[in-house]
C-alpha cells in the first residue's frame, strides 16, 4: 500500500476509534505515532516529533498558569464579584456570567473557566432560586466563543498560529484573532439572553455541588467555637473523621492540642454529634476540627488514619477569594501577557518561563503545577501531531484538498470556507475539537496553495469553525463538565447549540476574510 493509503486508513481508523469510545483518549493519540512509524509512512524522530514541540510546551504551561490562579483563589474571587453585581434579573445575570467566562478563558482556556466558575454558578443559581441548568450552558458556549478572543484562549488557536507562521502567513498577535472573538462573544450572549429560556431546558442534577462561601460560619456555629474567622488567606479549619482500623484509635485529644507535626491544633471534637471539652481517647466515628496552614490541612488530608470530610483544597479555593500568592499570580500572568503581547520572546519560553517562575516564588509546588496540566490534552495535541505531518508528507491532505477544491474549487474561496465548515462541524460534534482542527488544518492549507490563496482565512476559520463544538455534550470537556452539575440530557445541547454553530459557521466563512483577506 501507499503512504497515502496508510495514512487515510490510520485516519479513519483514528476517528473510529474517538467516536465509539472504547479507548482512552490518550491510549488513541499515542496509538496514532506509533501506527504511522509502524506503517512506514513517518520515520521514529517524525512520529514522536509533536512530544517535543514548543507549541505543546506552551500549553502544558497555560494549564499551569490556570492551576496557579483557581489555586490561590483569583478565580474565586471572579466569581464573588459576578455574585454582587449579577442581581435579580435573568438578563443581567446571564449576560454578566457570560462575559466573565469569556473573558477568564482567554487566560485559562474554555475547560479551566468552566472547570472553576461551575461551582459559583451553581451557588448563584440557588441563591436565586433558579435551576442550574438555565446558566450552565449559556456559560460552556461562552467559553467556546471566549476562546477566540486571545491567542493564549485555546489550544487550537496556539496550534493554528504555530502552522500559520510555519505556512508563512505571518506571526498571529496576542490580540489578533479578537477580531472576530469579540463579535462571536456578543452574538453568543446576544442569542442565549433572547432566546436561551426557550431553548436551553430546565433540568435537575443529580447530585448537588457543595456551596464552601460560608463554610467558615458554618464550622464555627456547628464546633461551638464562636465567631472567630475560621477561614482566611494565611490559614483555615477542616474537620476529619476517625475511621476503623486507624493508627490514631486510641490517641489522647482534646481541645488546644498541638499536633505531633507542630503544624494543626485540635479546635474541637465531637462524639457522636456531641461537643467534648475534657480530654478523651479517639474512638472509631469521632470527628475533630484541625486548624493550621492551608498545606497543613491539604497534608492531613493524605493522612490514612484521618478521612477528610470536605477537601481543604476545594474549601479553600471557593471560600478564599484572593488568597496566599494571589497577587504574585497576577503579577506573573500580567508579565506573561505583556511579553506576549509584544513578542520579544518565542510563546513557548514565555509559557515555560511563567510556569517556572510560579514555583520557584512559592505560588505552587512542583507537585501542584504536574496535577493542574491536563495530560491527556498535552498528550491529544503531541499525538495527533503526527498525524497532521503524515498527511503532508504521504499526499493525503493533497489529495482531499483536490477534491475539496475540484468539488468547491470553481465557486471561489468562500465555497472551500463552507466546505471546511461542514467537515469540521460534523468531526467536531463526535471527536474533540482539538484532534478535528489537527485532522482538518492540513487539508485547508493544501486546499489554499491549491487555489493560490492565502492560508491565514482558511486557517483562522477553522479555528473559529472548531470553536463551534456546541452540539453534543462529548464535542469538548467543558460541554462535558456542566452537564452532570446541571443534570442535562445528551440530546438537550443541539437546541441552543445549532443556532450558535451556525453563526460560527457564518463568521468563519464570510467575517474571517474581511479581516485577513484571500
Amino acid at each position: 500500500m501507499s503512504d497515502t493509503t496508510i495514512t487515510l486508513l490510520i485516519l479513519a481508523a483514528t476517528v473510529v476509534l474517538f467516536i465509539i469510545d472504547r479507548l482512552p483518549v490518550a491510549v488513541v493519540a499515542l496509538l496514532v505515532p506509533l501506527s504511522l512509524w509502524a506503517g512506514g509512512v513517518l520515520d521514529l524522530g517524525e512520529a514522536m516529533a509533536g512530544f517535543g514541540d514548543p507549541t505543546v510546551l506552551f500549553i502544558a504551561a497555560l494549564f499551569v498558569i490556570s492551576e496557579a490562579l483557581d489555586a490561590t483563589g483569583v478565580t474565586s474571587w471572579v466569581g464573588s464579584l459576578v455574585m454582587q453585581h449579577g442581581g435579580d434579573s435573568r438578563t443581567r445575570l446571564l449576560t454578566i456570567i457570560m462575559l466573565v467566562v469569556a473573558l477568564l478563558t482567554t487566560l485559562i482556556s474554555p475547560n479551566g473557566s468552566i472547570a472553576a466558575l461551575t461551582p459559583v454558578i451553581v451557588v448563584i443559581a440557588i441563591r436565586g432560586k433558579r435551576s442550574p441548568s438555565e446558566l450552565l450552558m449559556p456559560a460552556a458556549f461562552a467559553a467556546h466563543a471566549g476562546s477566540l478572543l486571545m491567542l493564549t484562549g485555546s489550544p487550537v488557536t496556539v496550534v493554528v498560529a504555530e502552522y500559520l507562521e510555519e505556512a508563512g502567513g505571518g506571526r498571529l498577535g496576542l490580540f489578533a484573532i479578537g477580531a472576530i472573538g469579540v463579535p462571536l462573544v456578543l452574538a453568543t450572549i446576544g442569542f442565549a439572553v433572547l432566546f436561551g429560556s426557550r431553548l436551553v431546558p430546565k433540568r435537575t442534577p443529580a447530585t448537588k455541588l457543595r456551596d464552601f462561601g460560608a463554610h467558615g460560619k458554618l464550622l464555627s456555629e456547628h464546633y461551638g467555637v464562636g465567631a472567630q474567622d475560621l477561614l482566611h488567606r494565611g490559614a483555615g479549619a477542616a474537620e476529619f473523621m476517625v475511621p476503623p482500623r486507624s493508627p490514631h484509635l486510641g490517641d489522647l485529644v482534646h481541645r488546644g492540642l498541638v499536633t505531633d507535626s507542630g503544624e494543626l491544633v485540635v479546635t474541637a471534637v465531637h462524639r457522636k454529634g456531641q461537643d467534648v471539652r475534657d480530654s478523651i481517647k479517639l474512638m472509631v466515628g469521632d470527628t475533630i476540627l484541625l486548624a493550621g496552614s492551608w498545606e497543613a490541612l491539604d497534608r492531613a488530608a493524605t493522612d490514612e488514619g484521618l478521612i477528610a470530610v470536605d477537601d481543604p483544597g476545594a474549601v479553600r479555593r471557593q471560600a478564599v477569594p484572593l488568597g496566599t500568592g494571589a497577587k504574585r499570580a497576577i503579577a506573573i500572568l500580567a508579565a506573561m501577557v505583556v511579553l506576549l503581547a509584544t513578542g520579544l520572546l518565542p510563546s513557548a519560553v514565555v509559557g515555560i518561563g511563567a510556569a517556572l517562575a510560579l514555583v520557584l516564588l512559592r505560588v505552587l509546588t512542583v507537585e501542584e503545577a504536574y496535577k493542574g496540566i491536563s495530560w491527556t490534552t498535552v498528550i491529544l495535541v503531541a499525538g495527533m501531531m503526527s498525524l497532521s505531518a503524515a498527511m503532508v508528507k504521504s499526499g493525503a491532505a493533497e489529495m482531499l484538498a483536490d477534491g475539496l477544491v475540484s468539488l468547491l474549487g470553481d465557486l471561489g474561496p468562500s465555497a472551500l470556507l463552507a466546505g471546511l465548515f461542514l467537515i469540521t462541524a460534523v468531526l467536531g460534534q463526535l471527536i474533540s475539537n482539538m484532534a478535528t482542527a489537527l485532522i482538518v488544518i492540513p487539508i485547508g492549507l493544501a486546499a489554499a496553495v491549491e487555489l493560490g490563496i492565502s492560508p491565514a482565512p482558511v486557517l483562522i476559520a477553522i479555528a473559529v469553525f472548531a470553536a463551534g463544538a456546541l452540539l453534543t455534550p462529548v464535542a469538548t470537556p467543558a460541554n462535558l463538565m456542566v452537564m452532570e452539575a446541571a443534570g442535562y440530557r445528551f440530546g438537550d445541547y443541539w437546541k441552543l447549540g445549532l443556532p450558535l454553530l451556525l453563526i460560527y459557521g457564518a463568521a468563519g466563512i464570510f467575517l474571517v476574510p474581511v479581516f485577513w483577506p484571500f
